[in-house]
């Protein structure tokens, strides 16, 4: 799932090399953490949050119901 979420946001940034993926598992849920440079925030987020609506359409989308836990993602700095 990290790589997944990698693979779609580098292209969209201009700094890929800054794009960083934080895992937390927890009881029932896991959290990605997804982290990029300042100035690629607007990017990632899109306008009116479309753009970060898509990727967790497409991470929860993959994780399905194989995962017998909730997957977050969050993103920021």
């Amino acid at each position: 799932m990290k790589q997944l979420i990698e693979t779609i946001v580098k292209p969209l940034v201009d700094f890929p090399e800054d794009v960083r993926v934080n895992v937390t598992e927890e009881d029932q849920r896991v959290t990605y953490q997804l982290s990029v440079n300042k100035s690629d925030m607007g990017k990632v987020i899109g306008k009116q949050g479309r753009v970060a609506k898509a990727i967790r359409t497409v991470v929860y989308a993959a994780a399905g119901s194989s995962q017998q836990k909730k997957i977050f993602l969050e993103i920021g700095e």
